[in-house]
């Protein structure tokens, strides 16, 4: 029962990440629930082809709807969905407060919950932090000198990661839409992770692929999983899992994840196809 945060500044891959790290969580067996948790400019359930869903968060929030009601199934990935609203009346009037109650009622039904934030400070979701146990950083690695990059991690993920350590939570970046060269990522990572002390549990290189996929309605996993993006995400995917059950999950789960990424490596893999 594991919960992670995905936050970072607009443009950098939040809700891309959240669809296909959640399709990854669940092709290892993890029972797995993907929240929209930007309440005033939701866009999940688009990365997952869902267009008009007449039950949402938001309707859950003001009690129109249930929970069961409000939760959509992705046939292809296996990802459970709790989508926003795009309408703006949904929008209005909504007791953010509520969505940590949610969290919380949810959180018991899966192996893990992945909750996509608002651009910046993520006070949409700010009330679900005491809940989570991980804060991944989304963060978009654009051309330009390494000191350009240092002085945006400085203005923007510092603040994104004294917040979750304010509550507890264990900070972790993923560089994404990388376009650089190797030794240009070297230095990012050993800044990131000498200098800022924030570990990389992922670097994702810009794919024209992702943006098809979402075009599709797809996540890029299911779209195209040999595609490079999809093998950067599934590399990202285990290094989390890695850091979230490890060996002080008991055995047979992490057992069971050991055997899905293998059987991945190898060409069969079990239960769900990606």
């Amino acid at each position: 029962m594991v919960a992670i945060v995905v936050t970072g500044r607009g443009g950098a891959g939040k809700t891309t990440m959240t669809a296909n790290l959640s399709s990854y969580f669940s092709s290892m067996g993890l029972k797995t629930l993907a929240v929209d948790g930007d309440l005033y400019l939701p866009k999940l359930a688009f990365h997952f082809g869902i267009y008009n869903p007449v039950t949402n968060i938001h309707t859950l929030l003001k009690e129109d709807s249930s929970l069961d009601e409000s939760i959509y199934r992705d046939v292809r990935t296996g990802v459970d969905i709790l989508p926003g609203s795009s309408k703006l009346y949904d929008v209005l009037d909504i007791d953010q407060g509520r969505l940590r109650q949610v969290v919380l009622d949810v959180r018991s039904r899966y192996d893990v919950t992945v909750i996509d934030s608002p651009v910046g400070i993520p006070f949409d979701t700010i009330s679900t932090f005491r809940l989570a146990q991980y804060q991944l950083i989304v963060v978009e690695v654009e051309r330009g000198p390494i000191h350009s990059f240092q002085r945006m991690v400085e203005n923007e993920v510092e603040k994104l990661k004294a917040l979750g350590e304010a509550y507890g939570l264990n900070v972790c970046v993923l560089l994404n839409k990388v376009r650089e060269a190797e030794p240009v990522i070297d230095d990012v990572v050993e800044f990131l992770e000498g200098s800022f002390n924030v570990p990389v549990v992922g670097v994702v290189s810009y794919d024209p692929t992702v943006p098809a996929s979402q075009n599709e309605g797809v996540p890029v996993l299911a779209f195209a999983p040999h595609a490079k993006a999809s093998k950067d995400i599934k590399t990202a995917g285990m290094l989390l899992s890695e850091r979230m059950f490890g060996k002080r999950e008991k055995k047979g789960l992490w057992e069971k994840i050991k055997e899905a990424f293998l059987s991945v490596l190898h060409g069969t893999p079990s239960g769900k196809k990606l």
